[in-house]
């Protein structure tokens, strides 16, 4: 009696655990601030442990509901995504075809809801290298254009791209998933010198035409590509500010003279607005900008962003979810996440985007608003 009543304890122990981890909010995919997104307390309660998986393997999780993409077992439900690789407007279309009225009626378990994206946090993409006798690299964009590109696979050489004697084979340490940090960097690459990056890509290699040189190393995450430049001579490569020292031009090359130091960035940055008309709040892709080409400060920045549903079906999800928005983007600095996000090398949102962003998502009567109870009305992310 007593063996059959603890194997039904363990049962319904091991069911409830089932339970809270299918009910907490899953997510993950950006490499870049993983380091931020897996610091205790950064997210609020309720949230699952972040999943590095890329920005690529984050989207397709979120937008699909396929847990599997972040290696998580097929069939547990995916809450949001961490991208810095921006909607595409096939992305949206996709979705809102597959989850959205009127193709999919408000009855239907698959009609999801709108999508909400807006920005966590400002960042570089740094340019790591490692090139024998020196240690105060400085590279136009253009420079930088021929050093990251194939020539038509064969390797290029360190003065090949300085316009000097210098012989080295270069090693590009690159991302070879997909990769929000490879998407910020080609869409400055593809601004300056669109005859070598053809296109803007978040997967490296198909940003450019040219067939990829066999030395070439692919790693799949920020904090790989760091250590694999580290370790390889004549390598260059791009990551994240997480993983180096973003002042020191020993580490990181000078891009237009500019270092990837903070205060460079919030200077690249400074004239960006959020949404503020209410066709502009309206649009997902308008909470989401980019800059191809700051005219001032330094010149590969971007934001990595959130993805989440506006309809939950769960109210403990809904119940989650709001709070830690509201955190995120607290006015008061101590309430907020901001001091993570500086420790970790990342770039908090300035007090007006804060604001906006409170305002748009937060309140349950904004048009943007988390479970508006005239747009999730019996819709919804799955249970």
């Amino acid at each position: 009696m007593f063996k059959h009543t603890l194997i039904a304890s363990t049962l319904v122990v091991a069911a409830l655990a089932s339970a809270q981890s299918m009910a907490a909010i899953v997510g993950g995919g950006s490499t870049l601030p993983m380091a931020l997104y897996t610091t205790p307390g950064v997210f609020a309660a309720g949230f699952a442990p972040y999943i590095g998986v890329g920005s690529g393997n984050g989207k397709v999780a979120f937008l699909s509901n396929n847990a599997t993409r972040l290696n998580l077992t097929a069939g547990t439900k995916v809450d949001y995504a961490a991208s810095d690789s921006i909607l595409s407007a096939s992305e949206i279309s996709t979705y809102q075809a597959e989850h959205m009225a009127p193709g999919v009626p408000t009855s239907s378990p698959d009609n999801w809801g709108p999508l909400l994206q807006f920005p966590s946090a400002a960042t570089s993409v740094t340019i790591p290298y490692n090139k024998a006798g020196t240690t105060n690299l400085s590279l136009t964009s253009e420079q930088l254009c021929l050093a990251l590109s194939s020539n038509n696979g064969a390797v290029r050489t360190w003065g090949e791209a300085l316009g000097t004697s210098d012989t080295t084979p270069i090693r590009v340490v690159f991302r070879s998933d997909s990769s929000g940090t490879s998407e910020i960097l080609t869409r400055h690459l593809n601004n300056r010198c669109p005859w070598l990056f053809t296109t803007v890509s978040s997967t490296f290699v198909n940003a450019q035409a040219g067939a990829k040189p066999t030395s070439w190393i692919g790693v799949r995450s920020d904090v790989d590509v760091a250590r694999t430049v580290a370790a390889t001579a004549g390598a260059i490569g791009y990551a994240g500010p997480e993983n180096l020292d973003a002042t020191n031009n020993a580490v990181v090359a000078r891009i237009n003279s500019w270092l990837p130091a903070v205060g460079n960035v919030v200077t690249a940055l400074s004239n960006i607005a959020p949404p503020a008309t209410v066709a502009d709040r309206a649009d997902l892709t308008k909470w989401s900008p980019v800059l191809p080409n700051p005219h001032f400060g330094y010149p590969i920045v971007g934001y990595t962003n959130f993805i989440f549903s506006q309809c939950y079906r769960s109210l403990a999800d809904v119940n989650s979810v709001r709070p830690f928005i509201a955190k995120h983007y607290n006015a008061t600095f101590a309430s907020s996440n901001d001091q993570e996000i500086i420790n970790k090398k990342l770039i908090p949102l300035t007090a007006t985007w804060k604001t906006a962003i409170r305002y748009a998502f937060i309140p349950p009567a904004s048009a943007q608003g988390l479970n508006n109870p005239s747009v999730c009305n019996g819709i919804g992310r799955p249970l």
